[in-house]
């Protein structure tokens, strides 16, 4: 990846400070670089790597970040950027499972302004965004809204509203989504094709924060939310055109346990037939919380057979933070 200083948006494609109804600069100022080392042993280390790099918001005076969490699952160490070049020593507060987000706490004084936290109610397409991602304004897209839509993704996660932007930020995590008036929107969290009119772009997907409020005070004070964890099979599954098709499964997760494999096709789950990823999730997911035993049908080449998963908590598979 390379280093901040070493790329820029195009003059055109940067937003403009005198057009903005907000202070840009001071909005830029506020995302900050976030770099993370994992344990090799790690959970997640062989799907998401041992070294992270993206970006974080300063969303409290305090020094306290918001990212997008799988930069920050499992993190044995994490070093904070500013665009002034100061690095700091950062704490994870906690990640959320439903959401994707990730809290971390800087480990010094960063003395940099909040972003203030905004809400999509009311956001749609073709409404102008500021795409901010750590180093400054040259990494800073002006860009819009394409679309606020469900999102179902292949690892076991479901947003009922995601807020879509286009044109594309090429270092899209954590980064920054702000309205017009300067408040926070969204944090990035991946790049996707995104249709604008007959056409096919690229873009990115953003978590909205509005997701955050309700969870804020417990990722800080115990790391995860309150709510009750949602049954976890740990397999990948991916739309085709013959159904559900098994991509994947973690090893030593509830699917592997189970015998599940790549390439088995998913019929349906406690005998309601499934289509569609947002379908599959949300069956299993009201069968009860983590722990609930789940029955699936699957079709393996042409045979179908009953399999019977005891889901775990995904949170117990990973490595928790420590603060040294």
């Amino acid at each position: 990846m390379k280093r901040p200083a070493e790329w820029a948006f195009p003059a055109d494609l940067q937003p403009d400070p005198a057009r903005q109804a907000f202070d840009l600069d001071a909005a830029v100022e506020s995302v900050v670089g976030v770099r993370t080392e994992i344990p090799a042993d790690a959970f997640t280390a062989s799907v998401l790597g041992t070294e992270r790099a993206g970006s974080g918001v300063v969303i409290r005076g305090d020094g306290l970040i918001l990212t997008i969490g799988y930069l920050v699952t499992e993190a044995s160490a994490v070093w904070l950027s500013t665009n002034d070049g100061r690095v700091l020593p950062a704490h994870v507060l906690g990640y959320d499972q439903a959401t994707g987000f990730g809290l971390v706490q800087a480990l010094g004084r960063l003395n940099l302004p909040p972003l203030p936290i905004g809400s999509v109610t009311g956001v749609q397409a073709g409404d102008r965004v500021v795409v901010i991602g750590h180093g400054g304004r040259a990494h800073t897209l002006q860009a819009e809204i394409s679309d606020k839509r469900e999102f179902a993704g292949y690892w076991e996660y479901l947003l009922d509203e995601a807020l879509f932007t286009t044109p594309a930020h090429p270092q899209w995590g954590g980064t920054a989504i702000v309205d017009a008036t300067g408040r926070l929107l969204a944090i990035g969290s991946l790049l996707v094709e995104e249709r604008v009119g007959r056409r096919r772009v690229q873009g990115n997907m953003g978590v909205p924060v509005d997701l955050l409020v309700p969870i804020l005070d417990d990722l800080v004070e115990r790391g995860r939310s309150r709510a009750v964890p949602r049954p976890w099979l740990g397999v990948y599954v991916g739309e085709a055109a013959s159904g559900l098709v098994v991509g994947g499964v973690a090893k030593g997760g509830p699917a592997d346990s189970a015998g599940l494999r790549e390439g088995d096709q998913l019929v349906d789950v406690a005998g309601v037939p499934v289509a569609t990823l947002a379908e599959f999730f949300r069956r299993v997911w009201g069968l009860g919380p983590a722990g609930t035993e789940v029955q699936m049908t699957i079709r393996r080449r042409d045979a179908e057979m009953l399999a019977v998963l005891r889901s775990g908590d995904r949170d117990d598979f990973l490595k928790k933070p420590s603060l040294h």
